[in-house]
């Protein structure tokens, strides 16, 4: 399985983006999913997690209310829109398909098997 983002780029505080994460497996609709980020010199963190069917989504605190994770598996792609963004938002966004522990909501890195190799959101002025 091979999971790409695209959508990132240079927005100012207050701006929006919305994310995207194409999966390259007829099986896309099985897998949970999840976007992570990374700012630079920090851990990478848990942003949003999705189940299978959608009908299940979690958010970390920092983006709950602004952040709004979806998928549509009839195109094997994932979405992450980004609303009201802060200069704390700058980091590398990265999705992950959910490959251990998947039955119930996980924010483990490394229960995420598969990763694309993120794209960079910078927000500023």
């Amino acid at each position: 399985v091979q999971v790409m983002e695209s959508g990132g780029g240079l927005v100012r505080p207050g701006g929006s983006l919305k994310l995207s994460c194409s999966a390259s497996t007829v099986t896309f609709s099985v897998f949970t999913m999840g976007w992570f980020r990374q700012a630079q010199g920090k851990a990478r963190e848990f942003v949003a997690y999705i189940d299978a069917l959608e009908r299940d989504t979690i958010y970390s605190d920092s983006v709950k209310g602004r952040f709004t994770i979806s998928r549509d598996n009839g195109k094997d792609t994932l979405y992450l829109q980004m609303d009201n963004l802060k200069p704390e938002d700058t980091a590398v966004y990265f999705c992950a398909a959910c490959t251990k522990s998947c039955f119930a909501f996980t924010k483990e890195l490394s229960d995420y098997g598969y990763w694309g190799q993120g794209t960079q959101v910078s927000v500023s002025t």
